[in-house]
């Protein structure tokens, strides 16, 4: 079975976010999905894409500003690895990002990932572990 990474944005406003992390994916050879659906507006339409990933050997990149529940509904919802990379658009809304992404329940595991180049390098790097280190 193939690895693939799943990412879901929080609106079709996180799209050229979104870009920066499939670009590098690209430049990897990694293959990837884009779906847009908010976890606070769309829950289950996002519960949708984690059963559609269940059979599939992936790794989520999620994307979702403010209070980021996208990342958090993801980890809760599914065993697949979950790397959170918020968009933002100065350093205060980076900070806010950061401070929501950072602070999930307990047993919400998602990592949490700024820059878009790196969130696909650590994907990539989730999907060479899993495959015994071969990339």
């Amino acid at each position: 079975m193939e690895y693939q990474v799943m990412l879901i944005m929080g609106s079709e406003s996180d799209r050229p976010h979104a870009e920066k992390i499939t670009a590098k994916l690209d430049e990897l050879g990694i293959g990837h999905r884009i779906f847009a659906a908010s976890a606070h507006k769309q829950p289950k339409r996002v519960l949708e894409i984690i059963e559609e990933a269940e059979p599939l050997q992936a790794v989520f990149i999620t994307i979702a500003g403010r209070s980021n529940a996208l990342s958090g509904f993801v980890a809760a919802n599914s065993t697949k690895p979950v790397i959170a990379c918020p968009p933002f658009s100065d350093k205060t809304d980076m900070l806010v990002n950061i401070h929501s992404t950072l602070q999930m329940p307990s047993s919400v595991p998602a990592m949490a990932v700024l820059d878009p180049g790196n969130a696909a390098l650590a994907a990539a790097r989730i999907i060479a572990f899993a495959r015994g280190g071969k990339s």
